[in-house]
């Protein structure tokens, strides 16, 4: 920037002692002489016109010259700060295109990232969606299958009740045949002790009986046990429940027609009372008439 207040006579001044020393007298040296001031254009604008103006003798200036030379001197000022203005007015505007660059480059690179995301959240919505419609449809069968495993658990819980109740009917068959044989038995052994001696054989026979119907119901308890047993094995094994019932319906099926091959031991027990009664009154009988 030119030094305000800067004179061509300044100029000349410096310019005569550069001459002095025996150097020419450049801008650059003329400037170093003025002590690094002034504008460089000014100073060569003034040393063409001393250059013109032939002025080696050290003429003085008229007024008019002065009056000249401090118009030239401020017009070369003004063109001075205005080319700076000019400077600094263009690298302001240098670094707002590049400020402005810098800033579109930064949102361009912004909106693709956000294209980026986007395009990343429509898929992976797509693909919770189809997760969220593969796991529905899992989810129906599960229930499906679930309500299916429900219907055949109430199914065999069912007949597993049912099977309760025959049970403990064939359990009261059973009870009350046990009840008839002991009932006979109490009865035959009153009876055996009043004719020991006389009908042994009979009562041996009967006793052997009763020994066999004792097996028989040992067996028959036994058997009753073993399904008590595979009755509560359904409940803990539901998947062989059906089979295991079926077992036992044809196990209970053969009980039944083994009771029913009992019932004509139980209807002999009547003609055997009948018989012993027969031969007590005939021992009477006999008894009076050897009394008399």
């Amino acid at each position: 920037m030119a030094r305000t207040g800067l004179y061509k006579s300044e100029v000349k001044k410096a310019r005569d002692a550069i001459l002095s020393q025996g150097r020419h007298p450049s801008v650059d040296a003329v400037r170093i002489e003025l002590g690094n001031t002034g504008s460089k254009t000014t100073i060569h604008k003034y040393l063409k016109e001393l250059e013109e103006d032939g002025d080696l003798q050290g003429r003085k200036a008229t007024i008019s010259d002065t009056l000249h030379d401090l118009v030239e001197r401020l017009a070369g000022q003004l063109e001075d700060e205005a080319n700076e203005r000019i400077d600094d007015i263009e690298k302001q505007q240098a670094e707002m295109v590049q400020t402005h660059t810098h800033a579109v480059a930064a949102l361009e690179a912004s909106i693709a990232a956000v294209k980026t995301e986007l395009i990343q959240s429509h898929e992976a919505m797509a693909q919770e969606k189809q997760s969220h419609a593969h796991t529905h449809d899992l989810l129906q069968k599960e229930t499906i299958t679930r309500y299916t495993l429900e219907q055949q658990v109430a199914d065999l819980k069912e007949r597993l009740a049912e099977n309760e109740v025959h049970r403990l009917s064939l359990e009261e068959k059973h009870q009350h045949a046990r009840d008839a044989l002991e009932h006979y038995r109490e009865s035959a052994k009153d009876q055996r002790d009043q004719d020991i001696r006389r009908h042994e054989q009979q009562v041996q026979q009967l006793q052997a009986e009763l020994r066999q119907l004792q097996q028989g119901l040992v067996v028959k308890q036994n058997e009753v046990t073993r399904l008590n047993q595979e009755g509560a094995r359904l409940v803990a094994d539901v998947s062989l429940a059906q089979k295991v019932l079926y077992d036992e319906q044809d196990r209970r099926r053969q009980l039944s027609a083994e009771l029913e091959a009992l019932r004509p031991v139980a209807q002999r027990v009547p003609l055997i009372e009948s018989q012993l009664l027969d031969k007590s009154k005939q021992r009477g009988g006999r008894d009076s008439c050897k009394n008399t």
